[in-house]
């Protein structure tokens, strides 16, 4: 299998709100790349549509997000969606960057 992801990926036991779709998920976050994420959730947004995400230490992080994919219980693999993060500004992204690296740190731990 070929990979296509452009930014490298940590494993993440952080929290995240996230706003689409006239509903609102708050869950865990399974992985995160200055790119976007992976949301565990049995409820995924459907493919193409946007999303407000707020997470990070004390949900400091607001983002834009497109959902790129989704998968529902027993389609191979946790349930959730991946978000690709849209529009982020430089100082955004270097916090984003900063939380990746402080994941990271913890799984090392």
């Amino acid at each position: 299998m070929v990979e296509n992801r452009r930014y490298s990926r940590v494993s993440s036991r952080l929290r995240c709100w996230c706003e689409g779709e006239n509903i609102t998920v708050y869950a865990r976050i399974g992985n995160l790349s200055e790119g976007g994420l992976f949301l565990r959730t049995s409820t995924p947004l459907t493919e193409g549509s946007s999303a407000l995400l707020r997470f990070g230490n004390d949900n400091a992080i607001e983002a834009q997000a497109r959902v790129i994919w989704a998968r529902l219980e027993g389609q191979g693999g946790p349930p959730g969606m991946g978000l690709q993060f849209v529009g982020v500004d430089d100082d955004r992204l270097e916090t984003i960057r900063r939380l990746v690296q402080a994941e990271s740190h913890q799984l090392v731990r």
